[in-house]
């Protein structure tokens, strides 16, 4: 089982709503990743963040690299 890194004190923590804003999405989505534990959370008695960190980690595991095409001698 691999451990999450804890977020550093540094990390800002955004709420639902901005993190929906970063992604480009509506707050659902966000929502979902939480309820599915797919992204990192951090609550705030009933408040819910997620840090930017786990955020940015999200994005970069989802970064496809293109297909480069070889020339065919």
């Amino acid at each position: 089982m691999s451990k999450r890194p804890i977020p550093s004190a540094t990390d800002r923590l955004l709420t639902v709503a901005q993190a929906a804003e970063r992604l480009n999405t509506s707050a659902r989505f966000p929502r979902r990743l939480i309820e599915e534990r797919r992204i990192t959370f951090v609550r705030i008695g009933r408040n819910v963040r997620i840090p930017g960190s786990a955020l940015e980690e999200f994005i970069q595991a989802g970064v496809v690299a293109p297909i480069r095409k070889g020339r065919i001698a």
